[in-house]
Parts: C-alpha cells; sequence; structure tokens
C-alpha cells in the first residue's frame, strides 16, 4: 500500500486516467474529488461489500428455495 500526505487543492495521478483530488480537509473528515474515464466504475467500499452480501444472501436463499422445492416433490 502506498500511503501518501497531501493538502488541500493538491492531487494525485493513476495511470494517466485517473486524478484523486484533496477538495476539503475539515477535521477528521477528507473530501475527495475523482476525475476519470465515464467507463470507469467507481464506488465506496462499503456499498461495494453490501451489494456482495446481498447477493450471497440471494444465492443461499434461491439454493433453500430449490431444495425446499424438490422435497415438496420427492413426497
Amino acid at each position: 500500500m502506498l500511503i501518501l500526505t497531501r493538502k488541500k487543492g493538491q492531487s494525485i495521478i493513476i495511470n494517466d486516467e485517473i486524478e484523486i483530488i484533496i477538495s476539503a480537509v475539515e477535521g477528521d473528515q477528507v473530501k475527495v474529488g475523482i476525475n476519470a474515464p465515464k467507463h470507469m466504475k467507481i464506488y465506496r467500499k462499503e456499498v461495494v461489500e453490501a451489494i456482495e452480501q446481498s447477493n450471497k444472501e440471494a444465492i443461499s436463499s434461491a439454493v433453500t428455495m430449490d431444495l425446499l422445492k424438490n422435497l415438496i416433490k420427492s413426497e
């Protein structure tokens, strides 16, 4: 992991395509702006993790429903 120190108004360039800009620092919060090509997906990590968890639960639920349907059919 690379750790950098930046001040308000300073930025970081990633792979000549993505610019991370520090737009404000207020107490323990840092506001970050991201300039990237439109085809790149940018999500907050907690949103991605919530979607992944929801998908896992849905798959588990679908498997359980299939098992119940098979049990009912076999009776």
